[in-house]
């Protein structure tokens, strides 16, 4: 597949958001990205006036009215004719909610669908399809010879009816250039956030996330599969580093020592694990640290101090600093919010 960016409507200054609906749609795989999106430019705007304005937009085959698994009635906002399939300009997120039941019997009914799919990824677009919607993402061959992921259901059908397709049936998460997989509606809710980081930033993220997750999630980085990228690199030295660091963080080393006892020098060392990981080795050690600490704050009874050590910060106003650099919290805020989650 060509490497094609996805194309912002700066000139507008829109994020366009289109959702495909079709019969035995889940609502849920339709409403809860569009109020993620909206809160998350909304929090945006608040501080800035010039962010992407949101525009979604709900897209179907025809103007039938069609109704959702919950029996709630939805109508599409603009239908695939052929002056759209050719002469419209393709909206920058596409997503493909899932169905209740087997796909197939819609899938052979939205040829258009699949088609104009297709055209539009071609021209820039990033597609999300969720659960069953993934079928259509593999019906279209966007797929083939990717990696993808889809409701545990239909994983054995899935690879039947798509063989060519590198199925990961153990990840929520699949992410192929500008194609997104998410296995379950949790699993969209995290790539909703990762993508509100893109366009309005971490700060708009985070507080979407702490609004619309009762619970502790991984981060998306932690829990995709990504082609070609993180410990799945070639370079097995760099990758037996990272394991060692991650088993080792208390560690009392320098990144320059613990190179050295790998037979390293640091410049070879700095080189090599930025052209594997695609991220700075000091950047990598100290996210690898802090998503520890915040570990041990929502699960421990240790002290701040207690978990600074056992993140190899023996300065406990290091780890805070940090904590309030990255999450705009100290790891006492931290650990009251997640409590709340957890525990309320």
């Amino acid at each position: 597949m060509p490497n094609k960016r996805i194309k912002i409507d700066y000139l507008t200054n829109k994020l366009t958001v289109n959702l495909a609906i079709y019969p035995h749609v889940l609502a849920t795989g339709v409403t809860l990205p569009i109020e993620m999106l909206l809160a998350g430019e909304a929090f945006a705007r608040r501080y800035d006036k010039s962010v992407l304005k949101l525009d979604t937009q709900f897209l179907s085959e025809s103007s039938v009215k069609i109704k959702s698994r919950a029996g709630i009635t939805m109508v599409a906002d603009i239908t695939l004719d052929s002056e759209l399939l050719v002469k419209s300009t393709p909206p920058d997120i596409i997503i493909v909610p899932s169905l209740w039941r087997n796909p197939r019997p819609v899938l052979k009914s939205h040829e258009k669908l699949i088609a104009w799919l297709k055209h539009c990824w071609q021209q820039g677009s990033t597609l999300i399809g969720v659960g069953t919607g993934v079928c259509f993402l593999a019906e279209s061959g966007l797929l083939d010879n990717h990696s993808a992921t889809t409701h545990w259901h239909y994983v054995e059908q899935f690879k039947r009816d798509y063989p060519q397709v590198d199925l990961k049936p153990d990840f929520f998460i699949t992410q192929s250039e500008r194609i997104y997989c998410a296995a379950s509606l949790n699993a969209l809710a995290d790539i909703i956030v990762h993508l509100i980081a893109q366009h309005y930033g971490k700060e708009a993220a985070q507080n979407v996330e702490r609004n619309f997750s009762h619970e502790i999630r991984k981060p998306y980085e932690e829990q995709r599969y990504l082609e070609g990228s993180g410990d799945r690199h070639a370079d097995e030295l760099i990758a037996e580093i990272q394991f060692w660091l991650r088993t080792n963080l208390n560690t009392e080393l320098t990144l320059t020592e613990i190179a050295k006892q790998f037979g390293m020098s640091q410049r070879s060392f700095t080189r090599r694990f930025k052209a594997a990981t695609g991220v700075r080795a000091t950047q990598y050690w100290q996210q690898l640290r802090i998503e520890t600490a915040k570990e041990l704050l929502a699960s421990s009874n240790l002290t701040i101090q207690e978990i600074a050590d056992q993140v190899g910060y023996q300065d406990q106003g290091h780890l805070t600093r940090l904590f309030k650099k990255d999450l705009h919290l100290t790891p006492k805020a931290y650990r009251a919010m997640v409590r709340k989650k957890l525990f309320s």
